[in-house]
């Protein structure tokens, strides 16, 4: 089975982490996003991953320059222009050749989802789409589904207004499709979630298949701080990652706590960090302190960064306070 996999967006929540690394090719667990993604994928009988690019291609073709990510190939797609969700999946999947059932799924999602079970749902409900749904608290920053009792969508709805989700089931960002989902995305630009699947509902086609599955949107800096953090609490299922790569250079009189210390980082005597994630080639210097954020750049001694980002270029000066905030500031 084939995949579509959608890595082209410009990851602006996460700037200014993106402005050096597109947000897939961050690291969750000292292993890019995008690489465990495929590894689930992969896991659930996937055996080719069509990358659907847009912003910045060339990091991912240096990152897997043989097409391989383990067992899975990679295939890339890179589109000409912007062509929002359902476009993007129509060009990847179309420049492929995909014409059976395949599997599709965002980026920047991180889950435990079995995908084999999905797609197995998907064939029982002889569905022409079937959606991974996960129930949230607060589902209005999402897309909503209001469904009937023997699985299918009745209705989709993006991003309601609080008060006024038809449930708590969300779009959890995973999918099956039939390759007539294709005829229905039309040329130009074209959301999946506002044009394409509301269709499908009112055509009776679409499903959903919810589960209580360990699932987050990586795409938000403190969901991308919980995903790596996760991987240190046990919460994942057969997923886990040592708090410090062998690669890091982390002084004895350093104080690390609940944190990710990434490749080639350096961490200097007397330093604290604490519910953070040291990115590769960080560095906290002399005395610094760092909390509840996520490190790329330079800090220098006896500077504090607290509930922040500091990117590849951002340099937190010595005795300085870095609070709520990121540095450099994010590209316009």
């Amino acid at each position: 089975m084939r995949a579509v996999v959608l890595v082209g967006g410009f990851g602006t929540r996460l700037r200014p982490l993106t402005n050096s690394v597109p947000k897939p090719m961050l690291p969750v667990g000292h292993q890019p996003m995008i690489a465990r993604l495929v590894e689930r994928l992969g896991g659930g009988g996937v055996t080719e991953v069509v990358l659907a690019l847009g912003f910045r291609p060339e990091p991912f073709m240096e990152a897997f320059p043989d097409g391989r990510c383990g067992d899975v190939a990679l295939t890339y797609a890179v589109e000409p222009e912007p062509l929002d969700t359902a476009g993007a999946i129509r060009f990847a999947a179309e420049s492929a050749g995909i014409d059976d059932t395949f599997v599709v799924a965002n980026g920047d999602v991180m889950t435990d989802l079995d995908v084999a079970a999905l797609v197995a749902e998907h064939r029982r409900f002889g569905a022409e789409a079937t959606i991974h749904l996960i129930g949230v608290d607060d589902p209005s920053s999402f897309g909503v589904v209001d469904m009937a009792d023997n699985g299918s969508v009745k209705a989709f709805v993006e991003k309601p207004a609080p008060g006024e989700e038809p449930s708590n089931l969300i779009n959890a960002g995973t999918y099956v499709f039939e390759p007539s989902v294709l005829a229905r995305i039309p040329d130009g630009r074209v959301s999946i979630e506002r044009a394409t699947f509301p269709m499908i509902a009112d055509d009776g086609g679409m499903y959903g298949y919810a589960t209580d599955d360990y699932w987050i949107d990586a795409g938000r800096p403190e969901f991308y701080r919980a995903a790596n953090l996760d991987l240190l609490s046990g919460v994942r299922r057969d997923q886990g990652c040592e708090a410090i790569s062998p690669l890091a250079r982390v002084h004895p009189e350093a104080m690390i706590r609940n944190s990710v210390v990434g490749d080639r980082v350096d961490v200097a005597a007397g330093a604290s960090v604490v519910d953070s994630v040291l990115l590769p080639d960080a560095r906290v210097e002399a005395h610094a302190s760092v909390e509840a954020s996520l490190v790329m750049g330079v800090v220098r001694p006896h500077a504090v960064v607290r509930d922040s980002m500091v990117g590849a270029t951002g340099v937190v000066a010595e005795h300085a306070t870095l609070e709520c905030s990121a540095t450099p500031l994010p590209e316009a």
